[in-house]
């Protein structure tokens, strides 16, 4: 150690005015000068931070930037028990379309003679739709999911719900989130369970991309919430310089207190995604579409690639709540609205390379929607709707029960919820994941799973 290094520690402190002088911000200054003293009177340091100490002389000196500069998508993060590069055994990915998309114009039952009596302005034609079995077609705007279906890597199930749900978005949404019928009254979300059947993992384990926490994470697994690698850094002290960064580390290190395990593992987790970040390459690159959908997946790729240990990830988008100008195939906000969806999850299976085999998605909504068109060309909420699952492990095809379009089958005049949620996510975490049955009927209380066939 210098012998300026030495003065520093021996003399220093945040009260004295001497402390500008360490960094080329008052901001970056006030934290050097506060790691210098934590670390020249160490012995003090439970004692400080247990009356306030540190943290108020930071804050009423003005310079609460330094501590909480820590960004808010790091809040949340928890200490790593696993060295990244570890083999995480494979990667769930649930993309939630919110607003109850149609599954009757994604997943068509084309030979069905009811669907264009209830149809006759948007029904998809038979003639224009991908072929998959059972009747079934996909929506054409789809398309580029073709090497996915050809390769028997993409399945369907129709009429999916859940008992006792409601037409409303918030209700609906809040139940398949928590993973339960909705008298149920377990309120942590179905993937936060999944995380603690899984037991530790990686600082990444549990991961959501975009602004919102999804609602299936919420409970005691601490996910980590980022919107892109670049972005999930430390911010507002002068772009952070290491010796700033470094002064961080030690304020957080050593701490026996909550905020100090979680502060100093945000910052790690801050380094490691920077460390992905200068792996990866563009989107537009890698052939995502433009928006947040194809940036979300990118970043998604580049973590997994990046054996970040990723276990269960979410990612949203919405705008399925087409009460009007539904559309055809021609165009409208459904055939605008999938081929966002079908280039970016292509994109998003083409990326992953070899990981794909390790990796399965699920496609999943609130609800589907009522039968028959309404007066302005679109849909009203209705009832059974189409989940998708695509990746690694999965076996192709429609699966499931479907009994048709006749009034006799509807409810009410929706498709029933035949095939349960359940059933379907179940399947998928005990093959994906390794969870036992034991184990998913804790991640979806008072249910005893029977399979689907989705997985091979």
């Amino acid at each position: 150690m210098s012998r300026s290094d030495q003065d520093i520690l021996a003399t220093l402190h945040p009260d004295c005015p001497d402390w500008r002088r360490l960094g080329p911000t008052p901001a970056d200054a006030a934290l050097r000068a506060q790691a210098a003293a934590v670390t020249a009177h160490a012995e003090e340091r439970d004692e400080s931070w247990s009356h306030g100490f540190t943290r108020r002389r930071l804050l009423a000196g003005g310079l609460g930037v330094g501590v909480a500069a820590v960004s808010n998508q790091l809040v949340t993060t928890r200490i790593s028990w696993a060295a990244p590069g570890a083999d995480p055994g494979g990667t769930l990915i649930v993309v939630f379309l919110r607003g109850g998309m149609d599954g009757l114009s994604v997943l068509v039952p084309a030979d069905d003679p009811e669907l264009l009596k209830a149809r006759p302005d948007i029904a998809v034609r038979a003639a224009s739709l991908i072929n998959l079995q059972r009747g079934f077609g996909l929506h054409p705007s789809l398309a580029p999911l073709q090497p996915l279906i050809t390769s028997g890597r993409l399945a369907a199930v129709p009429a999916v719900s859940t008992p006792d749900l409601t037409r409303s978005h918030f209700q609906a949404q809040d139940c398949l989130e928590r993973g339960g019928a909705a008298r149920s009254s377990v309120q942590s979300g179905w993937l936060d369970r999944v995380l603690q059947q899984l037991g530790p993992g990686t600082t990444f384990r549990g991961l959501g991309i975009g602004a919102r926490m999804s609602r299936s994470l919420l409970g005691g697994s601490n996910p980590i919430m980022l919107t892109s690698l670049k972005n999930f850094t430390v911010k507002g002290i002068d772009g952070v310089a290491p010796q700033t960064l470094a002064a961080l580390t030690k304020l957080y290190t050593g701490i026996d207190h909550p905020l100090g395990v979680q502060g100093l593992d945000a910052l790690q987790a801050s380094a490691q995604a920077q460390s992905y970040a200068k792996l990866e390459k563009p989107g537009k690159e890698r052939g995502y579409p433009d928006g947040d959908f194809g940036a979300a997946l990118a970043t998604l790729a580049q973590l997994i690639k990046s054996k970040a240990g990723v276990r269960v990830a979410t990612v949203d988008l919405g705008g399925w709540d087409m009460h009007t100008g539904l559309g055809t195939v021609d165009g409208g906000d459904m055939t605008n609205s999938l081929k966002t969806v079908g280039a970016a999850l292509a994109a998003f299976t083409a990326d992953l390379g070899p990981e794909l085999d390790n990796t399965t998605l699920v496609t999943m909504s609130e609800f589907g929607r009522r039968v028959g068109q309404n007066a302005n060309s679109g849909t009203d909420h209705g009832h059974g709707g189409v989940a998708l699952v695509l990746g690694g492990g999965v076996k192709g095809g429609v699966h499931g029960r479907w009994e048709g379009l006749s009034q006799k089958v509807l409810d009410q005049g929706d498709v029933p919820g035949t095939n349960d949620y359940r059933d379907l996510l179940s399947e998928v975490v005990m093959r994906r994941l390794g969870l036992s049955q034991a184990q998913a009927e804790k991640v979806f209380p008072s249910w005893k799973p029977t399979p689907l066939g989705v997985m091979a």
